[in-house]
């Protein structure tokens, strides 16, 4: 896949000049009924040279939190002022996002599909069609998530931290916490590393919800990334720097019943602490949750009715020494009365 000149930009057959922001719509497959369907792109070009940057979301078409952030990173001033790109990607699985869904109607992940190819599934056309139109454009990229239904995740940035550059934007984002992930087979972060461009994932709270404190820490962390690069001007001080977990796994639930959480996201555990409980529906008979090893919760279910086996809370490993505090990252984020319209807003909690 061929790079474009520097000083072209030509993304779904439309030429975007310096200085110039254009809506671009990328044809998709139709449906059956024959409405058609587009990838809405957003791109932002500086008068001046510069890094190109992608950022999409819901490439899991129900983590839609992403959505707002780029709807809000695309509404601030400061990306009038930048050099360089900015491509924007809101919703990249139209389908899934349409359908309350993760996957395409064909029913394969989109992330675990990259590649893909121009003659193969949907999903796999999708896929071939961002990798062409978006990533072979880019030269840095951002990738938003969001846990599955259910299930909330603390922010946090997953990338392959062995990578010099990829850790220095990981460290520019501003997230509390950031996982050394291994780079999945399929996944777009795997396939744009091939291409030279290194991709951050920021993972933070449940499909189908937005969170106010989350979205905020997302928009900022971009922002945060595009000043690093140089696309926006710096400002004194730097962000903080993550605390780093080398990994993390899944606590399950020692029997069935109804769970009681007794930690919210982000809190630091120890080894042999318990973090909950399950009871059967008569109050007979409880059954403490005990943490297996010390860390972090990064994720957690908040769905109460758990079976044996069930995944209950993600816990990452982070080293003795490390640092950590998530009451000033919270405070840095919380809205005032008046700046909250509760049409934007969950009933989802941030915690606890």
């Amino acid at each position: 896949m061929a790079k474009k000149k520097a000083d072209s930009l030509v993304i779904g057959g439309q030429v975007i000049s310096p200085g110039e922001r254009a809506n671009i719509e990328i044809p998709v497959a139709p449906t059956y009924t024959h409405d058609t369907l587009a990838i809405s792109v957003q791109v932002v070009r500086g008068k001046l040279p510069g890094p190109r940057l992608f950022v999409c979301a819901a490439i899991h078409g129900d983590e839609i939190n992403g959505v707002e952030i780029i709807r809000r990173l695309l509404k601030n001033p400061l990306v009038e002022k930048l050099k360089g790109t900015l491509i924007a990607i809101p919703i990249v699985n139209i389908y899934g996002f349409i359908h309350h869904t993760r996957y395409l109607p064909d029913g394969r992940d989109l992330n675990r599909t990259f590649p893909g190819s121009p003659r193969g599934s949907l999903t796999g056309r999708i896929a071939d069609t961002f990798m062409r139109e978006i990533v072979a454009n880019a030269t840095h990229g951002i990738d938003l998530h969001t846990g599955a239904r259910h299930r909330s995740n603390f922010p946090q940035i997953r990338a392959d931290l062995d990578d010099p550059e990829t850790l220095a934007i990981t460290e520019a984002f501003g997230a509390p916490l950031a996982i050394n992930a291994k780079i999945r087979d399929g996944s777009l972060r795997q396939c744009a590393s091939e291409l030279g461009v290194p991709v951050i994932l920021y993972e933070s709270c449940e499909a189908l919800r937005f969170d106010e404190i989350y979205i905020r820490a997302g928009e900022q962390g971009i922002i945060n990334v595009m000043r690093h690069l140089g696309m926006l001007r710096k400002r004194r001080g730097q962000s903080k720097p993550p605390v780093i977990s080398q990994g993390s796994s899944w606590l399950r639930a020692p029997e069935s019943g109804v769970l009681r959480v007794l930690v919210p996201l982000g809190a630091e555990i120890s080894k042999g602490q318990v973090i909950g409980f399950i009871a059967d529906p008569l109050g007979t008979r409880e059954v403490d949750v005990v943490a297996q090893h010390a860390g972090i919760v990064i994720g957690r279910t908040n769905l109460p009715l758990v079976y044996e086996g069930d995944a209950l809370f993600h816990v990452a490993s982070i080293s003795p020494k490390a640092e950590w505090e998530v009451s000033e990252f919270h405070e840095a984020l919380e809205p005032s009365e008046e700046e909250i319209d509760p049409a934007d807003l969950s009933s989802a909690p941030i915690a606890g």
